[in-house]
């Protein structure tokens, strides 16, 4: 079995206290075939120095850019690997994820896109919001054309697609701060609907500092206005803004 070479993108910005976990998450895997590829903004505390270390074992970007997104795009247009992700710097794979992929990928051939579960681990990587991520499994349990539309239900770090979407699709796009992922989503789904596996391939971390720790009520103001340029359809607009509402009074009351 041929497996494909898989490019992963970091982009990196002052998380100094958890890049080097992030780094080593990947490394680790001990994938054959693995491009990694960091985006660094010039951070000012010690995550640049933390990436010299690993010079020679992954590709390092260092300049300015225009935030997340941007460093994103940067790495996806430098990428050459047959399958594509983005593993953001306070975030990590799990043990035998890029495995997991590689072998989907080579006995699927035909498949554009896979999605997983993740862990939901806070500051010092202990497992927090439980109940937010058994939801998220019940979820994806649904037709993909059905949650897609209600919520973004997809673990960010946990998903992978084929380099040539982007011939179709493009970029990110860089008029969004929070929700790049649920937009790049909801086009990839213009294409085909996700594989869906239950298996944990990440930890997405919250902490204080992340923006899905501390500007939740933006972000879902930016996912709703996402989910409209996709879905004009009244029915599934209103389903998605009552969810919103549902997930916004959880979140206050877990925080």
């Amino acid at each position: 079995m041929e497996l494909p070479t898989i490019s992963v993108i970091t982009p990196s910005y002052n998380q100094g206290r958890f890049i080097r976990q992030t780094v080593e998450s990947v490394l680790s895997q001990h994938y054959p075939k693995v491009e990694y590829i960091v985006v660094d903004g010039l951070s000012t505390d010690s995550t640049l120095a933390i990436l010299q270390e690993y010079t020679n074992q992954i590709q390092l970007i260092a300049e300015r850019d225009n935030g997340q997104t941007d460093a994103l795009n940067k790495g996806l247009r430098l990428a050459t690997g047959d399958i594509i992700c983005w593993l953001n710097s306070d975030d990590y794979f799990l043990p035998g994820t890029l495995q997991q992929v590689g072998e989907f990928f080579a006995r699927h051939p035909h498949q554009v896109w896979l999605t997983a579960d993740c862990l939901i681990v806070d500051e010092r990587g202990k497992t927090i919001q439980e109940p937010i991520r058994y939801y998220k499994r019940l979820l994806r349990q649904l037709p993909a054309s059905l949650y897609l539309g209600m919520t973004n239900a997809i673990c960010q770090p946990a998903t992978f697609w084929r380099r040539s979407t982007h011939e179709q699709l493009g970029y990110l796009d860089e008029s969004l701060r929070y929700t790049m992922d649920y937009d790049w989503w909801l086009r990839l789904k213009s294409i085909q609907l996700p594989t869906v596996m239950k298996q944990s391939f990440t930890a997405f971390r919250i902490h204080s500092e992340s923006k899905g720790g501390s500007q939740f009520i933006d972000q879902f103001d930016e996912d709703y206005s996402v989910l409209t340029r996709h879905e004009s359809g009244k029915p599934i607009q209103l389903l998605h803004q009552l969810h919103n509402k549902l997930i916004i009074s959880a979140y206050r009351l877990l925080k």
